[in-house]
């Protein structure tokens, strides 16, 4: 293991044990879905791509919900394999309409393909965010190709206690558009 790699694996192994002691989780990740419904990206988007939460992450179903009562098509992942995701539209959060899959996320038990381009808007987990809108994720680099693939606005929900000074880099990092926290919106404009 490089000792970059190294680094990124110690901070991952904190920042989830910092967000899973977090109290408050549901009446923050409210509070942050509100703000994303707020976004001029969001307002003016016809389709987005949004996680659906798993362990401690930002519960992302109000924001779904909120984008379907819209008339907004919503596209979620779904991990097929390492480094590799692939999308579905979906219709309904209703719990019937969902399967575990792989590392237990939830995704649409009929896929409806969804490619890379048609959404505008990608909302997207993370474990740290640091000062400028670089995330640390699991260690999959399934966002990082999503966000490489495609054009698209790039938004990180997290609660505030996920912020850091500064996270180590590689070149297939990418840059965040915004970050979404309970205290409000860091925009890297």
């Amino acid at each position: 293991m490089t000792e970059l790699a190294a680094q990124k694996a110690a901070l991952r192994a904190e920042m989830i044990a910092r967000r899973d002691a977090l109290s408050d989780r549901d009446r923050h990740s409210s509070h942050i879905c509100k703000l994303m419904l707020t976004l001029p990206a969001f307002m003016n988007a016809s389709a987005i791509h949004c996680y659906m939460p798993m362990r401690s992450e930002v519960d992302t179903r109000p924001l779904i919900a909120a984008a379907l009562a819209a008339g907004k098509a919503v596209a979620v992942p779904v991990v097929v394999g390492p480094r590799q995701l692939e999308h579905s539209w979906i219709g309904s959060l209703a719990d019937t309409e969902w399967v575990r899959g792989r590392f237990g996320t939830l995704q649409p038990r009929h896929i409806i393909p969804a490619r890379p381009g048609d959404w505008s808007l990608t909302v997207v987990p993370l474990l740290a965010f640091d000062r400028d809108l670089y995330r640390l994720g699991y260690g999959g680099g399934y966002y990082d190709t999503l966000l490489a693939a495609m054009p698209t606005i790039a938004v990180g929900v997290a609660f505030a206690a996920q912020a850091v000074d500064y996270l180590p880099r590689e070149p297939h990092d990418r840059r965040l558009d915004m970050v979404v926290c309970e205290d409000g919106v860091r925009s890297s404009h």
